[in-house]
């Protein structure tokens, strides 16, 4: 398969093309570095099976040759990058996936959208099952993500039915590992960071807040069980243990040997209480789950964000 890959500089853009590069396929990676980085696909470049675009889906651009699947990873995805790009969040969800979906008819490709958890908003169902409509404010602080994803999902579904093209919607839930930015404002990389400099970290609430956790080479090996089936989606692809935001940090505390402590800060405007995914259709409409646990991700997750910070 060529597989056009919008946003495969970014974190899990650039451990997708590992993955798709590694089964024999090719990848046409398309980014504009608001928030991917070039460093993220370095490795690759020359690969022959490897081609690096640097453009705005939003715009004007173009992919020569014949096209299997269009993926689309292009967005701001971490609280912090779409705080700071909150109309470019909002185009890439629109017009950007509209381009892409355009482009996956042109070339009667299959359309992989990656959506995101957030569009159960502070969910009042739990764990979240893929049937479950939401509790979305959709004038929040968040709302430019939460909405420009659901829109996103909205636009794919439309094409699925108005041209029949072949798509795949996936949910993602919380999702780390290496190639993470120190300053990408995710709970994950915050405590590490913070831990590494021998900080107290920072728990927003009284850190009994939930969440899941997945590392990336599970999820992106979630992603392509949902491109090479049948399936449409949406289908949750996370890792279903849940674990409170203390929890969390008492573990990377242990993990890196900080004695610094917690502090607690005021709880964000619209932060979720809750987020666990219910994967019941990944396991037994893809036969995928998780096989990576929360201790031995961030154990292969610390050493980059040392090497990172030069610590």
């Amino acid at each position: 398969m060529r597989i056009v890959l919008a946003g495969g500089a970014g974190f899990l853009g650039s451990h997708l093309s590992d993955l798709i590069i590694s089964r024999g396929d090719s990848v046409v990676c398309v980014d504009n570095y608001i928030t991917g980085r070039q460093a993220n696909v370095a490795h690759l470049l020359g690969h022959e099976s490897f081609e690096l675009l640097e453009a705005d889906i939003c715009g004007d651009f173009s992919v020569d040759g014949d096209v299997d699947a269009v993926m689309n990873l292009a967005s701001p995805a971490s609280p912090k990058d779409y705080y700071e790009f909150p109309i470019e969040t909002l185009d890439v969800g629109s017009i950007g996936t509209r381009n892409l979906l355009e482009l996956a008819k042109a070339n009667d490709a299959t359309f992989f959208m990656a959506s995101t958890s957030e569009v159960y908003g502070d969910p009042s169902v739990h764990p979240q099952t893929e049937d479950y409509w939401g509790n979305v404010n959709p004038i929040g602080e968040r709302s430019m993500y939460d909405e420009a994803k659901r829109f996103s999902e909205a636009l794919t579904f439309a094409y699925h039915r108005k041209h029949d093209v072949a798509v795949r919607v996936v949910r993602i839930f919380n999702t780390y590992g290496p190639r993470m930015q120190p300053t990408d404002g995710r709970v994950v990389s915050n405590f590490i960071t913070q831990a590494l400099r021998g900080q107290a970290l920072t728990i927003y609430g009284d850190g009994l807040q939930t969440r899941s956790f997945c590392f990336v080479e599970d999820e992106v090996r979630g992603f392509l069980a949902l491109l090479d089936s049948d399936e449409t989606g949406p289908i949750n692809i996370g890792n279903p243990g849940e674990f409170t935001m203390l929890e969390l940090a008492e573990l990377v505390n242990e993990l890196t040997g900080n004695a610094a402590g917690i502090i607690y800060e005021p709880l964000p405007s619209d932060d979720p209480k809750q987020r666990q995914p219910d994967i019941t259709q990944a396991r037994e409409k893809l036969g995928w789950e998780p096989t990576i646990d929360l201790r031995t991700g961030l154990e292969r997750t610390i050493p980059h964000f040392a090497e990172v910070l030069g610590l």
